[in-house]
């Protein structure tokens, strides 16, 4: 599933042709994607609509709407597994897993592709009230490390299955927290309140270095789904030190990397590197 730094991509590149673009048309082949709404409904809320902006919150785009100057709600879009946007030329096939297509008033058409249907193309009339559950973006101004220590000491969670959870961070996913926890010598079954002060700061910091890394390099591409909307892979997967790397030497002391399952999730660490926390004596 795409992550922030492919969410934050994908929004970054199709921004420059949607922003004050107008939607003029809709095309719906997989109603379901729309989230409950009807073809009808989706399209009476969106048409005639400009896109007053593209961003990203968490793993969502979140495109704001406005008619007549006024604020009517926002596209929302999930793309899951499988989920791709791309912005055409008219008369361009979009091929046969297009989903929801949406013709601009330049003539061109905003797709959203979905080989596996579990992407959501998504009008909310109130996209704060859909999006209120999701925590601090680790990249924001209000994720400060003195306020992310007391968020991991009230807790008290397992820190991987922690740092996973939306509602704590949002954006997150298996392929940047495992390279987070590698950084900074985290074992993943640490407890999130049994941390040192001096561990928390560099979590902190690796957090926020390892997306824009990715970022930078327009996110992972380990499999054939994720792309950029201009078709491209990422490039960051060539950077990783341990996730999807079983077996494989630790860049930092050549131990095998291994892989264990924490809250039902595939985890890669390094056992020197990361070592086991001890159970505390009671």
């Amino acid at each position: 599933m795409p992550e922030l730094p492919e969410v934050e991509t994908v929004a970054r590149l199709v921004r420059p042709h949607l922003e004050g673009r107008r939607i003029e048309r809709t095309r719906v082949a997989w109603e379901r994607t729309l989230g409950g709404r009807s073809r009808r409904s989706f399209s009476q809320a969106v048409r005639g609509a400009r896109i007053r902006s593209v961003g990203r919150r968490g793993k969502f785009i979140v495109m704001p709407l406005v008619r007549s100057r006024r604020k009517i709600g926002a596209l929302v879009v999930h793309l899951r597994m499988t989920g791709r946007l791309h912005v055409e030329a008219p008369g361009v096939d979009p091929g046969p897993y297009a989903r929801v297509g949406l013709g601009l008033d330049d003539g061109r058409w905003l797709h959203f592709v979905d080989v596996r249907k579990f992407g959501r193309f998504q009008f909310e009339p109130d996209p704060d009230q859909r999006l209120a559950d999701l925590g601090p973006e680790p990249l924001g101004d209000e994720f400060t490390c003195e306020g992310f220590r007391e968020m991991l000491a009230a807790r008290k969670r397992l820190i991987k299955p922690l740092l996973l959870d939306q509602s704590f961070l949002a954006g997150l996913g298996n392929i940047y927290v495992d390279e987070s926890l590698h950084r900074t010598g985290i074992h993943p079954l640490t407890r999130s309140d049994r941390l040192e002060v001096s561990r928390v700061r560099a979590l902190h910091g690796a957090v926020q270095e390892v997306l824009e890394e990715a970022i930078e390099r327009e996110g992972s591409s380990f499999d054939t789904f994720y792309r950029t909307p201009e078709g491209q892979p990422g490039s960051y997967q060539h950077q990783f030190r341990v996730y999807g790397r079983r077996g494989k030497p630790c860049l930092t002391c050549g131990d095998p990397i291994q892989r264990i399952v924490v809250g039902q999730r595939g985890t890669h660490l390094c056992p020197r590197c990361q070592p086991r926390p001890r159970a505390r004596v009671r």
